[in-house]
């Protein structure tokens, strides 16, 4: 199943993959998971979201156990976020059957659509519709920088963008949803632990800076003349690493705009957008509330007009602490020590679904800490560690 994803997306020259939502490599991701799911004999079915699942057992008969992640990324993402808990889906399915395990609830296999968001700038698309986080008419509005909109991308992918909404029916279907993911940090690393057991994920956003001065010649316009939105920008992306730092929290400006954007021009607009993160709300609005004040300091003094806009935001995802800790009974029991909990700060489809039914995660270790980059990595034997908890856990479940 690796070596079949492996090439799919990746860019000859940095080795990171790019599969944004709707695109050609994405078509080719959920044909191998459509694949994947006929192998198995399971029913496949893609949602009115374009989620797709692969069942085992009636996906009527309520109270399932639902396992997977997502296959697409950010760009020149690595290998492993996302698609490690799909394959370990598939593998800990294979590894149930091979054990004789009898299943006394359903099972299924899922794949979330546009969970990175690279394309539209809205993480967890799917899962927010699915959950009716994010509304028809919220999702029309999305477009990605060549001013493509969401349902027009849908509709040249070969899917229905009038069916997307909120879909309680199949929520309902759901007893348990287990996500298995490489971790995005290196707690296990430190810890010697292959396997770890999600405790929560930090409140994040997105938040747009929009710095607009006054387009002019690079070469004939004297300093104290200009209005320069880029220093007022480039201010504001040490702002939010200093007071980061001082919160114990992570800020990042990952994704600049500029317009004229030519080499011997002043810009007119520097557009920014910040992803901020933390342990805990009040400290979330600290460091936001900081960067904002400092950014309309600068742009005061440098005569530049700024907007600031909250393009998403998460809560603080505590999730099913009764799921959580018969995870880590069940692994307790299969492998006789306690597995660690541990905290987060990145977002996922469990956090998204943890508002309307049960949700965990497993982490599988990463020795470097390395996401969302080539470098990304988890080792061969982790992996397979983390497709049998994953296993032990359904097992536990869905087999009782």
């Amino acid at each position: 199943m690796w070596r079949e994803l492996h090439p799919i997306g990746r860019d000859a020259d940095s080795g990171g993959y790019r599969r944004s939502a709707w695109t050609g490599a994405d078509a080719d991701c959920r044909t191998w998971f459509q694949e994947q799911a006929a192998r198995r004999g399971l029913a496949y079915e893609t949602d009115r979201n374009g989620n797709q699942w692969a069942w085992l057992g009636d996906p009527a008969a309520g109270d399932a156990v639902v396992t997977g992640s997502h296959l697409d990324s950010v760009p020149d993402g690595g290998a492993f976020d996302g698609p490690l808990g799909v394959v370990s889906a598939f593998a800990a399915l294979d590894e149930l059957r091979a054990r004789g395990a009898e299943f006394t609830r359903p099972l299924a296999v899922t794949n979330f659509g546009d969970e990175e968001g690279a394309r539209f700038g809205l993480a967890c698309v799917g899962s927010r519709l699915t959950a009716g986080q994010l509304t028809k008419e919220q999702a029309y509005e999305l477009r990605d920088g060549d001013g493509v909109r969401l349902p027009e991308a849908m509709e040249a992918a070969g899917y229905d963008p009038e069916a997307i909404g909120a879909d309680p029916g199949r929520l309902a279907r759901i007893g348990a949803f287990v996500e298995l993911h490489v971790e995005q940090g290196r707690a296990l690393d430190l810890s010697g632990d292959p396997v770890g057991i999600a405790s929560a994920i930090w409140p994040h956003g997105r938040w747009r800076f929009d710095f607009r001065g006054e387009a002019n010649h690079a070469g004939t316009t004297r300093l104290a003349d200009r209005r320069d939105p880029m220093l007022s920008y480039a201010e504001t992306v040490l702002a939010a690493r200093r007071e980061a730092e001082l919160a114990g929290a992570v800020a990042t400006f990952g994704k600049i705009s500029v317009e004229p954007n030519g080499v011997n021009a002043i810009p007119s607009l520097v557009r920014g957008w910040l992803d901020a993160r933390a342990a805990d709300q009040d400290t979330l609005d600290t460091v936001v509330t900081a960067v904002e004040k400092a950014a309309r300091e600068y742009a005061d003094r440098h005569g530049v007009d700024l907007a600031v806009v909250r393009e998403s935001f998460t809560p603080v995802v505590e999730f099913a602490h009764a799921l959580r800790d018969e995870l880590g009974a069940i692994l307790r029991e299969r492998t006789g020590r306690a597995v660690p909990v541990l905290g987060t700060g990145a977002g996922h489809d469990a956090g998204i679904l943890s508002a309307s039914v049960p949700t965990a995660m497993l982490f599988v270790r990463n020795p470097t800490g390395v996401s969302h980059s080539p470098a990304e990595h988890a080792a061969e034997d982790d992996c397979a560690a983390g497709v049998r908890a994953l296993a032990d856990v359904l097992e536990g479940l869905a087999c009782r």
